[in-house]
């Protein structure tokens, strides 16, 4: 690719008749110019361009850890729900259990309290029937002891 100074620094051999030298001069000069204002454009879009491609490889990178650091944190939060479930399912189970274990043993409770009241009505029974007995005994007594006055 030609450079504004290759421009600038051509020289063509000199004939008769040919182009006026001056207008030759002139005219190369303004290439030159418009030249150099082109070959200056077109130097700071490539670097532009590198720049932007670099910012484009290094936005890449970001949305490739950002894309990464998403999927970890959907396992981690799948993990964090599965464990959670797993607790659940578990205080679930120990609760269950302990509600069987307090109620076999409000059972057992209950039978034991059974068994002393039938027990306590049976002596309730036996007592009265005592008492019975012995208030028909000492009913007797009094007549006993009525007849025998007289």
């Amino acid at each position: 690719m030609l450079t504004p100074l290759d421009i600038e620094n051509k020289r063509f051999s000199k004939r008769m008749n040919g182009y006026s030298v001056d207008e030759v001069d002139e005219f190369l000069d303004e290439i030159t110019t418009d030249y150099e204002k082109l070959y200056k454009e077109n130097k700071e879009l490539k670097d532009n361009t590198e720049e932007l491609h670099n910012d484009v490889g290094q936005y890449k990178n970001i949305e490739a850890t950002l894309q990464n650091t998403l999927v970890i944190a959907q396992k981690t939060a799948d993990e964090i729900q599965s464990v959670a479930k797993q607790q659940a399912d578990q205080i679930i189970k120990d609760a269950e259990y302990q509600a069987r274990a307090k109620l076999d043993e409000m059972n057992t409770i209950i039978i034991g309290k059974e068994k002393e009241l039938d027990e306590l009505k049976k002596q309730f029974s036996v007592y009265k029937a005592k008492m019975e007995s012995l208030l028909i005994s000492q009913l007797e007594l009094l007549k006993d002891m009525k007849g025998e006055e007289e």
